[in-house]
């Protein structure tokens, strides 16, 4: 049984077993106390041994997001943002406190303030960059938390899947304002992404070396999730790589994602089309690709899509063409 005491004005729980270091701790209050000698009694009940809170007691969050910071987030593909996200966790007021002192009251406040400033799927990240972190530190770190509060937190309601598709001659508008333009890159990277249907990010990556222009397949040695994949290429796509192809470049785009993102942005402004994003050629490239007769397995091998779940995201059929084939 543990043992409470008042001593020099505090209130000092005490736990003893036989065999194992008896452990002490003091509280402004008995009600304090109390449950702390309960807490460390259950999971002396648990598992049979005492943990040591006391890293717990003295680490705080800020501490545990800066070494996952510096120790698995170099490990991960997407370390830059991660980076940039949990330096951004950490001017936060919720990184003073203590693993112990972290309630879930602390975390809900924390998600509620961001929503007020940043979209849903930006706090369910931020969250789940949060949960990694205490449950990494809980796994390899030695620091004892009898449970992680952010998993007993409601996450925010993800958004709805984007629907938006090109519409009439958008498609063309986009071409000729790129050809106007001052990136000349700029239209053969939009052709290829409504031609197959590869991320920002595969298309800037794309080297000749992987590239067969006579089988008319692009190889992707690294996709988002982490394997490789071939496309095939459409005669469209086949033409604009070719008239790509000049010089000793290794790469396909000599370009920075950010410069494209900005060029982007400055294309859609000055031709006047609003919500349309890059990635949306994606979803244009999927749902053409159903529209020609393309079944799920061979849309998701193009697409490297590995979950239909995932894929109905990406694939908005018109209905009126539905209804044309019906008909």
């Amino acid at each position: 049984m543990a043992t409470i005491r008042k001593l020099r004005g505090r209130w000092q729980a005490s736990v003893r077993r036989k065999g194992m270091q008896p452990r002490s701790k003091s509280f402004d209050s008995k009600g304090e106390a109390e449950r702390w000698a309960r807490t460390l009694e259950a999971e002396l009940d648990r598992s049979g041994a005492l943990p040591d809170t006391r890293p717990a007691e003295r680490t705080t969050l800020a501490q545990i997001l800066e070494r996952y910071r510096d120790e698995i987030s170099p490990t991960k593909r997407s370390h830059v943002t991660e980076v940039a996200r949990i330096n951004g966790i950490l001017r936060r007021p919720i990184c003073h406190r203590t693993l112990t002192l972290l309630s879930t009251a602390d975390v809900a406040a924390y998600r509620d303030e961001r929503l007020k400033n940043v979209a849903p799927a930006t706090v369910i990240r931020e969250m789940n960059t949060i949960s990694h972190a205490i449950d990494t530190a809980r796994r390899e770190w030695n620091i004892h938390l009898a449970q992680n509060p952010c998993k007993l937190v409601r996450r925010p309601v993800p958004p709805r899947g984007r629907t938006r598709r090109l519409e009439g001659n958008e498609e063309q508008i986009l071409l000729g304002a790129a050809d106007a333009g001052r990136t000349p890159y700029l239209r053969p990277l939009i052709v290829l992404a409504i031609e197959t249907g590869m991320r920002r990010g595969e298309i800037l990556a794309l080297r000749w070396k992987h590239i067969d222009l006579d089988q008319r397949v692009a190889h992707l040695p690294m996709t988002k999730n982490g394997s490789s994949r071939d496309v095939p290429l459409s005669t469209r796509a086949l033409e604009t790589l070719r008239a790509l192809r000049k010089g000793e470049s290794e790469t396909v785009f000599s370009l920075a994602p950010n410069t494209v993102r900005l060029a982007w942005d400055r294309l859609t402004r000055r031709v006047g089309l609003k919500d349309l994003h890059l990635h949306d050629l994606r979803h244009e490239a999927v749902s053409r690709l159903f529209e020609k007769g393309f079944n799920v397995a061979e849309v998701a091998t193009i697409s490297g899509h590995r979950e239909l779940r995932m894929l109905q995201r990406y694939t908005h059929l018109r209905a009126a063409d539905l209804a044309t084939r019906l008909g």
